[in-house]
């Protein structure tokens, strides 16, 4: 639900009586991932979506229903071979839904999914763990854990409970996972199982575009566009101004590789960097650190005789040839694009392909999954 939390937020703050629907558990070819979540207040208003249009009706109907009577459910649903037109997922998934009442009178839920909403909306680290499936009383209680380890509501008669969900709910929100986790009624792996919905809420990954040239700026839109929070850099005042960038986030005046030192402590496994100034002076300093960072990408543009130029500058400077395996130049994927826009979507196409695992062919004839499960060596069930 952490997905739609600025509206969600807006309606709590709003007295609104509402209902949410999240995906909980997936398996097969299923259109959305654990998090994500439709939500229908008392008037009939809707938000958000859990398949991408296969159950959004009956769900639409489950989140009415539990608004009247105040009670959470769990709902399955999957292909019918037997009516392909019957209420499931024709792609051949299956999804589990829970739908949770919110209404202005369950003051103890309500409070902590407050809380929870106003940290994603305002893009502060949170981790919000709620019962999906177990005994009747527990399902759909809700415990809020913050990055320092402290928490705030839980599941009622069992305190033990409550601090092994936060402990597993912090280590969640470190990684920046959504997921769910099996855990014993009383807090430890015995006794009756519970499954707990972990939902992270981390601030947003950053895209640092270098040089503040045309194809930044479509570059910058795109980033924007794709959930991310983007700076841009150029060490020319005349070119880095808001006037150019208005989509930006953050621009700064700053030679490239000294700004990348300066902010290296807050660059981490998310972050993408664009380098577009195809420039040696600014290229080599700036990826000799780049190529040393733990971020998800780093991607410069240039021709293919600028880039084995720049590879034996770099190599020059000490820069391994493990190190230059990293960098994605040419950067972008083979679209045969010529305007900024079409080359903003190539890199784009690019970033998500690394991030999701997809091999950047086309779908059409190939034998490849749709949706890609991460790999195990970075897993992510799903990001905020």
């Amino acid at each position: 639900m952490l997905d739609i939390a600025e509206e969600l937020h807006r309606w709590v703050e709003q007295g609104r009586d509402f209902a949410v629907a999240t995906v909980v558990a997936v398996g097969g070819s299923a259109p959305r991932q654990p998090g994500a979540a439709l939500a229908v207040d008392s008037e009939g208003t809707a938000i958000g979506s859990v398949s991408g249009g296969c159950v959004e009706g009956t769900v639409y109907e489950l989140c009415g229903q539990a608004i009247e009577d105040g009670q959470p459910v769990l709902e399955r649903f999957g292909y019918s071979d037997d009516d392909a037109f019957a209420v499931g997922l024709t792609c051949g998934g299956v999804i589990d839904i829970l739908v949770t009442p919110v209404r202005a009178s369950d003051t103890a839920v309500r409070g902590v999914l407050a809380q929870a909403l106003d940290a994603a909306a305002t893009g502060e680290a949170a981790a919000l763990a709620r019962v999906v499936s177990g005994p009747a009383g527990l399902l759909g209680r809700a415990l809020l854990v913050r990055p320092d380890g402290s928490y705030e509501g839980g599941f009622g008669a069992h305190p033990e409970l409550d601090r092994t969900v936060a402990g597993e709910a912090g280590a969640y929100l470190d990684a920046g996972r959504t997921g769910t986790l099996e855990i014993g009624e009383q807090g430890s792996r015995c006794g009756s199982p519970l499954t707990v919905l972990v939902e992270s809420s981390v601030p947003a990954p950053r895209m640092i575009v270098f040089g503040a040239i045309d194809f930044a700026s479509a570059l910058v839109r795109m980033g924007r566009f794709l959930g991310y929070r983007v700076t841009v850099c150029d060490a020319r005042p005349v070119f880095a101004t808001a006037a150019r960038f208005p989509d930006a986030d953050e621009i700064v005046v700053e030679w490239p590789h000294k700004y990348l030192e300066r902010v290296a402590a807050e660059v981490d496994g998310r972050t993408v960097l664009c380098v577009l100034t195809h420039d040696a002076k600014f290229d080599v300093p700036l990826l000799q650190l780049a190529l040393r960072l733990p971020v998800a990408y780093v991607g410069a543009m240039g021709s293919r005789r600028t880039h084995l130029d720049r590879n034996e500058r770099l190599r020059e400077v000490g820069v391994t040839d493990l190190e230059l395996a990293r960098l994605r130049s040419p950067i972008g994927l083979d679209l045969g694009a010529r305007t900024p826009e079409e080359v903003a979507v190539s890199i784009a196409s690019e970033i998500v392909a690394g991030r999701r695992g997809g091999t950047g062919l086309s779908l059409t004839g190939a034998h490849t999954p749709i949706h890609h499960e991460p790999t195990p060596a970075r897993r992510v069930d799903s990001v905020a």
